[in-house]
């Protein structure tokens, strides 16, 4: 059974909204699946890389620092729960 949708916290977006919604059902689906964030990273990764054409890059955690160029319109920096969610796609 899965479990209840988390709360999610947009923190910065530059990407359409259906592609938002897209970013936040596949990560909460990560996580029902997964408990490994390097899993939960990699399945959205591998996922986004399927539906949206390569290259996607997705670093999941509590504590990190980022500085990444990115294609426009395709990024995206999220809470799901206590989890942070930095999901991107470059050339």
């Amino acid at each position: 059974m899965p479990s209840p949708l988390q709360s999610y916290k947009l923190t910065t977006i530059c990407q359409t909204d259906e592609m938002q919604q897209e970013a936040i059902d596949v990560a909460q689906d990560a996580m029902n699946k997964f408990s490994v964030e390097k899993d939960i990273a990699q399945h959205m990764k591998k996922t986004f890389d399927e539906r949206k054409g390569p290259t996607w890059h997705c670093i999941v955690g509590r504590n990190f620092g980022s500085f990444v160029t990115h294609e426009t319109k395709h990024f995206i920096y999220f809470y799901l729960g206590h989890c942070a969610i930095l999901l991107f796609k470059t050339q």
